[in-house]
């Protein structure tokens, strides 16, 4: 091989790093937008106890449990049925805001972790709600999509300036 053979191949395959190189990145934004998507369309499920943004996202399988500040839910319909659905019966007020979304992707998992916050008025006594911590979300893909396979998350009640500085 003669020099400027040599030096083609090594221009070549330079390019082909940075192509790949490139090409990689883009795929995880194009993946970290999807999965933020996903998380904000579940919020908004949420605050409507609609369970229509879950049975687009989730993956329903024998064994799915979703867990929350101590409980679960096991299976898809019974998350829907017995916690996202009531909620919007038992709740005014509701809000719930996942921010500071965080993702990872790794091949065909991924999850990301949120700060949560939880806002609402009880309507059967008047209790006010209003809670923070993190939730965490697992994702597999299946064929083009990604779906959840699990959740976790966790929360405190907020504390007033006054409680906060007792000692």
């Amino acid at each position: 091989m003669n020099k400027t053979t040599t030096n083609v191949l090594r221009s070549a395959a330079g390019a082909f790093v940075i192509f790949a190189v490139t090409a990689t990145v883009q795929a995880q934004d194009t993946d970290a937008e999807e999965l933020t998507e996903i998380i904000q369309a579940i919020e908004r499920g949420w605050e409507q106890a609609d369970g229509t943004p879950f049975r687009d996202h989730f993956l329903d399988f024998d064994g799915a449990r979703y867990v929350e500040s101590g409980g679960q839910n096991v299976g898809l319909s019974d998350l829907i049925d017995h916690h996202v659905v009531p909620e919007g019966d038992a709740l005014d007020g509701f809000e719930l805001n996942l921010s500071n979304i965080e993702t990872h992707v790794e091949g065909q998992f991924a999850w990301a972790v949120a700060d949560v916050e939880v806002i609402a008025v009880v309507k059967s006594d008047g209790r006010k709600i209003h809670s923070r911590g993190y939730e965490t979300f697992l994702f597999r893909r299946v064929g083009s999509d990604w779906k959840v396979v699990h959740t976790h998350s966790s929360s405190r009640p907020v504390k007033t300036e006054k409680a906060e500085h007792k000692h």
